[in-house]
C-alpha cells in the first residue's frame, strides 16, 4: 500500500506540473475556440455545397442530351464539358474580379484578377469563396446549351461561352451581389433581394438563350410553312429525368449554400427548395394533362426545374407556406412559356428560356411579392428594376455577339451537317455505335419517311451528282 501511494503521488505530481504550464480557460479563449470551429464549419459547407452546384452540370447535360436527338448527344456532352473547363479558367482571370473587385462605381469590379487576392500564407476563405462563385457562372453560361442545340458551330459556341462566364455573368452580378466580396454594386445597394440568382444567374443564362435562338433561327423541320409546331421528340427522356433528379440535389447547394455559413438558417432555405420542386412539378403535370389530355412528362419535368428557379430569389425570406405558391405557379407559367414561344417560332428543344429566363424572372418578383417582413410598392419597384436591367444588359450585349459571330466565324452550321447531326460532323463521334437509330416520322418524330427533315435530305441528295 505504502508503495502504491508513493505512485499515486507521484503521478500526481507530474499532473500538476503540466497542467501549471498551461493557461486556464477564460471567455475570451473559449470564444477563440469556438470562432474557429465554426469558421472551418463555414469553410467545410461552402465547399460540400461547391461540390454539389458542380454536379448540376452533370444533370444539365443530361437534361440536354435526353430532350435532344441521339445524333447530337456528343456535341451536348462536348459543350458542357466546355462550360465549365473553359469558364472557369477565364472566370479565374478576368469574371472573378468584375463581379468582386473593389467597385468605386458600382457597375464592375477592378482588382482580384486572376485571383491576385490571394496570399500565400494569407486568409484561405478567397479560395472558398471563389470556388464556390465559379460553379455559379459555369451553370449560366450552360443553360445556354440547350437552347441552342443541335444547329451550332461548336467553335462559335465556345467563344460566347467565354464572353458570359468573362463578362456578361460577372458584370450583372456586379450590381447584385458585389459586396460579398470587396465590391457594393448599384442594385443591391436599392435593397434588390436576390438571395440564391433566379435573376443574377438563372435570368442571365434564359436571356442569353433567348438571343442566341433568335439568331440562330429554328431546327430544320421544326415549323411547317403552314405555322404548325412538328414536335421533335428527344431520344431518352429517362436520362432527361434523371437530368432532372440531379438538378434537385445539386439545388440543395445551390440555394442553401448561398449562405457560405454553416448555420441554422440553411433549414427553411433547404425546405423552401423542396416544396417549390414538388409544387412546380405538380402543377406542371396538371396543366398539361388538362391541356393535352395526358400528363405529359417533359412539362412535367421543367415544372420541378421551374419551381427550383422560382424560389432561388427568395429560399431565404420566404415561408414554406408561400414557397409552395412561388413552385405552383413557376409550374403553371413553364407550360405556358414553351408553348408561346413555339407560337412565335423561337424554337428552344429543352426549354431552357421558359424555365430560367421567365421563371427566373417571376421568381425575383415573388422574393419581394412573399417577403417574410412585408411587402411594399418600393420593394417590387426595386424587384422590377432588377428584372428589366437583366434583360436589358443580358439579351442585347448576348444578341450583339452572336450577331458578330454569326457574320464573321459563322455560329449555324449547314443543312447538311445539321441534317447529319453533330457528333459525326463536329466531333467525329457516335453516342451510340452499337446501335441503329431509327426515328419514325409518322410517329410524331423526325428523321423518318413522312417527315419534313427526310424530305429536305431527300431532295438535297437527289440534286447531288451520283459518283461511279
Amino acid at each position: 500500500m505504502k508503495k502504491f501511494g508513493l505512485i499515486m503521488t507521484c503521478l500526481l505530481c507530474s499532473l500538476s506540473v503540466v497542467w501549471a504550464g498551461e493557461d486556464a480557460p477564460t471567455i475570451i479563449s473559449n470564444k477563440n475556440a469556438i470562432d474557429l470551429v465554426q469558421s472551418n464549419a463555414d469553410f467545410v459547407w461552402t465547399l460540400v455545397a461547391a461540390a454539389l452546384v458542380f454536379f448540376m452540370q452533370a444533370g444539365f447535360a443530361m437534361v440536354e442530351a435526353g430532350f435532344t436527338r441521339a445524333k447530337n448527344a456528343v456535341n451536348i456532352m462536348m459543350k458542357n464539358l466546355m462550360d465549365f473547363s473553359m469558364g472557369s479558367i477565364v472566370y479565374w482571370a478576368v469574371g472573378f474580379g468584375l463581379m468582386f473587385g473593389v467597385s468605386k462605381t458600382g457597375f464592375f469590379g477592378t482588382t482580384g484578377f486572376f485571383l491576385s487576392d490571394f496570399k500565400v500564407g494569407g486568409d484561405p476563405w478567397i479560395l472558398a469563396f471563389w470556388m464556390f462563385q465559379v460553379v455559379f457562372a459555369a451553370t449560366a453560361a450552360t443553360i445556354v446549351s440547350g437552347a441552342m442545340a443541335e444547329r451550332t458551330k461548336f467553335s462559335g459556341y465556345l467563344l460566347y461561352s467565354v464572353f458570359i462566364s468573362g463578362l456578361i455573368y460577372p458584370i450583372f452580378g456586379s450590381w447584385a451581389w458585389g459586396g460579398l466580396f470587396n465590391g457594393g454594386g448599384w442594385l443591391e445597394n436599392l435593397g434588390f433581394i436576390d438571395f440564391a440568382g433566379s435573376t443574377v444567374v438563372h435570368s442571365v443564362g434564359g436571356w442569353a438563350a433567348l438571343a442566341g435562338a433568335m439568331v440562330l433561327g429554328p431546327r430544320l423541320g421544326k415549323y411547317n410553312r403552314d405555322g404548325k409546331v412538328t414536335p421533335i421528340l428527344g431520344h431518352n427522356i429517362p436520362l432527361a429525368a434523371i437530368g432532372v433528379f440531379i438538378l434537385w440535389l445539386g439545388w440543395f447547394g445551390f440555394n442553401p449554400g448561398s449562405t457560405t455559413a454553416a448555420s441554422k438558417d440553411i433549414a427553411m432555405i433547404f425546405v423552401n427548395t423542396n416544396l417549390a420542386a414538388a409544387a412546380g412539378s405538380i402543377m406542371a403535370m396538371m396543366v398539361s394533362w388538362i391541356k393535352f389530355g395526358k400528363p405529359e412528362v417533359g412539362m412535367s419535368l421543367n415544372g420541378a426545374l421551374a419551381g427550383l428557379v422560382g424560389i432561388t430569389a427568395g429560399c431565404a425570406n420566404v415561408t414554406p407556406s408561400s414557397s409552395i405558391m412561388i413552385g405552383a405557379i413557376a409550374g403553371v407559367i413553364v407550360v405556358f412559356s414553351v408553348l408561346f414561344f413555339d407560337k412565335i417560332k423561337i424554337d428552344d428543344p429543352v426549354g431552357a428560356i421558359s424555365v430560367h429566363g421567365v421563371c427566373g424572372a417571376w421568381g425575383t418578383l415573388a422574393a419581394g411579392i412573399f417577403n417574410i417582413g412585408g411587402t411594399t410598392l418600393g420593394i417590387l419597384g426595386v424587384q422590377l428594376i432588377g428584372i428589366v436591367s437583366c434583360f436589358a444588359w443580358t439579351f442585347s450585349m448576348a444578341f450583339m455577339f452572336f450577331k458578330l459571330i454569326d457574320v464573321t466565324m459563322g455560329l449555324r452550321v449547314s443543312k447538311e451537317e445539321e441534317l447529319e447531326g453533330l457528333d459525326a460532323t463536329e466531333h467525329g463521334g457516335n453516342a451510340y455505335p452499337d446501335f441503329t437509330t431509327i426515328n419514325h416520322g409518322t410517329l410524331g418524330a423526325l428523321g423518318g419517311p413522312g417527315s419534313a427533315e427526310y424530305k429536305l435530305a431527300h431532295s438535297f441528295s437527289e440534286s447531288q451528282p451520283s459518283q461511279a
